[in-house]
């Protein structure tokens, strides 16, 4: 038996695989995918040389509430460091930066990549 997605969940799962690949095609490496805590989500994990980049995937279809960078609120940020501060204590300490993918549609059109936003 086969379950429906929800197309806004189809949607941005889209956008985090259009994510991961336009990452790995700068060069970083995908370590891991929505990493879960009781504190909240990462959309994806990654290595650029030495340095593991938290990455939040926003996709927007319209500006009307602020559009994607926007809706990372100071709440989500807090959700984002509290994740990924657990990530680090399980996986070991080292460098680290938050990175946002923001994009207009999951599959195509521009896609803007925003370092160390946190």
């Amino acid at each position: 038996m086969r379950v429906a997605i929800a197309p806004h969940l189809k949607s941005g799962m889209d956008a985090e695989a259009t994510a991961a690949i336009f990452l790995q095609n700068k060069g970083l490496k995908l370590l891991t995918k929505n990493y879960k805590t009781a504190f909240g989500e990462i959309d994806l994990i990654m290595q650029d040389r030495k340095t593991l980049v938290f990455v939040e995937v926003r996709l927007r279809k319209n500006e009307r509430f602020g559009g994607a960078l926007m809706s990372i609120t100071p709440a989500k940020q807090q959700k984002l460091q509290r994740t990924a501060a657990h990530y680090l204590q399980i996986n070991g300490e080292q460098a680290c930066r938050f990175d946002a993918v923001l994009m207009q549609s999951a599959n195509e059109g521009a896609i803007e990549w925003l370092q160390n936003i946190i």
